[in-house]
């Protein structure tokens, strides 16, 4: 089963988690209102609602270099990890509103976990401000694994479902999604699968070294510098067509008929003034142009999936449907 619904994919884009509609940006400000030339007047703080070393976390920290050069200002990236992120998102909803200059990091694993953990807090409740970026998944082992394919490890999990673990990112984030999608492509009852959920990145990469599960599932830089130093190996990527630089096959190439992209985008607190909205826009506009950002998609792999603004707004909009039809196919949701 191919998931390039589950982004809009890249082309048509999709929706958002919570109920009802993103509130859509207002119309640009006047050039050279006080808005805008005063924004940001004090220091930046970016929270990423998970624990440290993973994508969200890595966003956040691209961001904030890139926020440094374009803006003169300190940039704080601070970590509030639990539940996919909805921990964060309440809290950032809550503590933070009115306030154009602290920005929040978020993306697709947070659709599904609003739904997943029945958050009383949804993505309703903040400003969209922009996406930043697409990444597929990958499919990882230990370099000493006995698994050297996907399909040897489809095997033993189409054999026994439970006995394969895999190690990924919240319950209902893309990691969980990713897997629940193979197992319906491969005939297995997603209810079997032994998925371990982990807070952050950090977390999920020591159990799948450790060898505490059996295989690992993230965005492919979380595992790039591990592959790259032979402690992990590829089994699959979840692109559409191969990733240049990653010696892997696709899900597909290698007998899955899977595809996922995974994406990440900033948001700002409930609340804002309809100038204070534009010019956090018109801010991360600046920085996805400034060399310093395009360098951290190059150097992560992170592919360019700038929308900002309304049309971020629209994508978020889908992309709720979207996920809501695919947890409940696989069995992660009533």
């Amino acid at each position: 089963m191919a998931l390039w619904l589950v982004v809009g994919l890249l082309v048509a884009c999709g929706g958002q988690a919570g109920s009802g509609a993103s509130p859509a940006p207002a119309a640009p400000a006047p050039a050279g209102s006080p808005a805008l030339i005063n924004y940001p007047a004090q220091p930046i703080a970016i929270m990423a609602p998970a624990a440290p070393g993973g994508g969200w976390d890595q966003t956040a920290r691209a961001m904030a270099d890139a926020l440094k050069a374009v803006t003169g200002q300190n940039v704080q990236v601070y970590n509030v990890p639990g539940a996919g992120g909805t921990v964060g998102l309440a809290q950032f909803v809550n503590e933070h509103s009115g306030d154009p200059h602290q920005l929040m990091v978020a993306g697709l694993v947070m659709v599904g976990a609003i739904q997943t953990n029945k958050s009383p807090v949804t993505l309703d409740q903040v400003t969209p401000i922009a996406a930043l970026t697409a990444e597929a998944e990958a499919i990882v082992v230990p370099a000493n694994s006995k698994y050297q394919t996907l399909q040897d490890l489809v095997n033993d999990f189409k054999a026994n479902p439970t006995a394969i673990s895999w190690g990924g990112g919240s319950a209902g984030g893309t990691d969980h999604i990713l897997v629940g999608l193979l197992a319906k492509a491969v005939g297995v009852d997603a209810k079997q699968i032994n998925y371990v959920a982990h807070s952050g990145g950090g977390e999920a990469l020591a159990a799948i070294l450790s060898g505490a599960v059996s295989a690992g599932v993230s965005s492919v830089s979380e595992f790039r510098d591990q592959v790259e130093a032979g402690q992990l190996r590829w089994l699959a990527v979840s692109s559409e067509e191969r990733i240049p630089g990653i010696d892997a096959p696709t899900m597909r190439e290698a007998g899955v008929d899977v595809a996922l992209m995974n994406w990440r985008g900033v948001f700002a607190p409930p609340q804002l003034s309809p100038e204070q909205q534009n010019a956090v826009v018109g801010l991360i506009q600046r920085m996805h142009d400034a060399p310093e950002w395009q360098r951290a998609l190059e150097s992560n792999g992170w592919q360019d999936f700038f929308k900002a603004g309304g049309d971020f707004a629209t994508f978020l909009n889908e992309q709720r449907q979207d996920i809501e039809t695919v947890l409940r196919e696989i069995g992660l949701t009533p």
